[in-house]
């Protein structure tokens, strides 16, 4: 049998598919502490749509060989528990990371957005990336013309400091009476990033991580921790593995295998504790 259907009803290559299931299981064995993310590592992280749109969101979806070299992730409390696995993947292929993932903000729109303004000119300065990838935050309110405008000022510094941008979008996450006066402002987010970065192809791409998430929270493919809105280790892997296939297509990125990384010392790291994680 040369295919497998996901969730979505798309085929995806048998020896991928074959290839996520063992990366699940090894992760598993390591996490079982962990069990509300699950594993479902193998259900769309290498959904092929996915990586033709963001080869096309490139303009000519030509492989690079100048990057990357040195990547800073971006991103709220999400972002920031998905850091340790991007860390330990990322260094493990080679690429030297650091994460400014922020609880509590980590945005770029609105007045909630001026820390991140104020730090990102100086990360940017003295760790000197050549991608940076920024995680739409859960925090980006604002009408779509304010979240364009912000994400265009993203752009514009990132692209002036000499890297690309990775516009990448949020996992499914729950609602709840924080966020629910927000909802159509985060609803808008993402769409505003993808247009931003159609307009930018040779020097910015939006990421749709739905591709490995799908669109539903409370759906098991989502991989949410205990709060319905962050990830614990299993789905902080499964969305490095997937992070890292995205930057292979984009710029020829040799990503290390899971097995490789995904069992380290950064399970243990303290943000999981505090997600009840294990």
């Amino acid at each position: 049998m040369d295919n497998e259907i996901n969730s979505g009803g798309r085929s995806l290559p048998a020896r991928r598919v074959f290839g996520y299931a063992l990366v699940a299981v090894a992760v598993a064995l390591s996490l079982t502490g962990c069990q509300d993310s699950g594993t479902g590592v193998e259900v769309s992280a290498g959904d092929s749509a996915a990586a033709e749109a963001s080869d096309g969101a490139r303009g000519s979806g030509e492989k690079r060989d100048d990057g990357p070299r040195r990547l800073l992730w971006m991103g709220d409390s999400i972002g920031e528990a998905q850091a340790p696995a991007l860390d330990a993947a990322m260094e493990a292929g080679g690429v030297a990371f650091e994460s400014v993932a922020a609880a509590g903000g980590g945005g770029v729109v609105g007045k909630i957005a001026a820390p991140t303004w104020d730090r990102l000119p100086k990360t940017l300065k003295t760790f000197a990336p050549d991608v940076v990838a920024y995680q739409v935050t859960t925090y980006d309110w604002g009408t779509p013309a304010e979240q364009r405008a912000a994400y265009e000022r993203l752009v514009k510094t990132v692209n002036e400091a000499g890297a690309d941008l990775l516009l990448v979008s949020a996992p499914p996450f729950k609602l709840d009476d924080f966020y629910q006066p927000h909802e159509k402002e985060i609803e808008s987010a993402p769409q505003s990033a993808k247009s931003v970065a159609a307009k930018h192809p040779d020097t910015a791409a939006f990421l749709d991580a739905s591709a490995l998430w799908g669109d539903d929270s409370g759906a098991e493919q989502a991989q949410r921790s205990k709060d319905g809105i962050h990830s614990c280790q299993q789905g902080s892997a499964a969305f490095a593995v997937w992070f890292g296939e995205q930057l292979e297509r984009r710029y020829g990125f040799d990503p290390a295998a899971a097995d490789a990384w995904a069992t380290g010392e950064w399970t243990g790291d303290k943000v999981y504790s505090r997600l009840g994680c294990a």
